[in-house]
């Protein structure tokens, strides 16, 4: 199998079949041996209906139906355990990622890079999602201490070896962008046009896009704990200075009241203490509750045209 195309699929029973055909179009022209592998997420529309019809039609088409909403990401993870192109592009299903833009990067890649990012130079959408989405990569980069480009996602083209290397990250929280980003190789950001949406809104809603913050903050990086222990160490000083203070202030009798200065400093002191010693010991609790937890990111219900599992 010379190319794979997987796509995440959720709330898109209007516009799957178009996807599918502009999918074919393009990737027929650099190659007669392709699959198209759609992931339905447990959409609450008919696009499972829609994704039946089309494999039925086309063998080279694939579909999966997940037993519950994974998410996006989640999703991606079982379309990559089934792909089995030496090369394997990954693409939203909303069109906003434009299958003409396929050809270039598979034409970039062939030139001896392992991994092709398309590069959203002007994106197509609304000022809340794109404010939202340079605040998450930017406290996202910080935090993880990796390079993070907001006008980065999903879409792009990446070899084998790249989605073998993903594939055995064994990580229960799945950030794909991120994941291609750490597992290495030679990368190469190409430019490319980027579509509004043509019809509904993002299911990113506030709420979610803070909770994916979160999630992926924690699995990807154990910064925010060692910040826990810096700021420990920082009410550590400021309770030997405030100690330095009040017993300067005993000694030349400014404090008549018994216990005051004891008081103050033994609160100021063993909260820092305290803070600093839960980082420390989060840090390990954290370290260990990511090894021990053995649940499966996905769940498959259904399966259409393939014809050998991936493990």
């Amino acid at each position: 199998m010379e190319i794979s195309v997987v796509s995440p699929v959720y709330k898109a029973e209007n516009f799957v079949m178009e996807l599918v055909r502009q999918i074919i179009d393009n990737v027929e022209r650099l190659s007669s041996d392709f699959e198209i592998i759609l992931v339905n997420d447990a959409s609450p529309d008919k696009s499972w209906q829609e994704i039946s019809k089309i494999c039925k039609n086309d063998k080279r088409v694939k579909g999966i139906n997940l037993s519950r909403n994974f998410g996006q990401h989640y999703a991606i993870t079982a379309g990559l355990n089934f792909a089995q192109g030496e090369w394997v592009v990954v693409m939203d299903c909303d069109l906003q990622d434009r299958p003409d833009e396929i050809p270039n990067l598979y034409r970039q890649a062939l030139e001896g890079w392992d991994s092709v990012f398309a590069q959203r130079t002007e994106r197509k959408d609304s000022f809340f999602k794109r404010m939202s989405s340079k605040c998450f990569y930017a406290l996202f980069s910080y935090l993880t201490e990796t390079r993070q480009d907001s006008s980065v996602a999903n879409f792009g083209i990446y070899n084998r070896k790249v989605v073998t290397a993903i594939l055995s990250m064994q990580d229960s929280v799945r950030y794909f962008p991120t994941m291609a980003q750490w597992v290495g190789y030679n990368k190469y950001y190409l430019p490319v046009r980027h579509s509004e949406r043509l019809e509904g809104a993002s299911s990113y809603s506030m709420r979610r896009l803070l909770k994916l913050a979160f999630d992926n903050i924690i699995a990807f990086s154990d910064k925010p704990l060692r910040l826990v222990v810096k700021f420990g160490f920082i009410l550590s000083f400021l309770s030997l200075c405030i100690a330095s203070y009040f017993l300067v202030r005993y000694m030349l009798g400014d404090i008549n009241v018994i216990g005051f200065a004891s008081l103050i400093v033994s609160i100021w002191f063993l909260s820092g203490m305290i803070v600093m010693l839960i980082g420390i010991v989060g840090i390990y609790i954290g370290k260990v509750f990511d090894n021990t937890k053995k649940r499966p990111v996905f769940i498959i219900k259904e399966e259409l045209n393939i014809c050998q599992s991936n493990d």
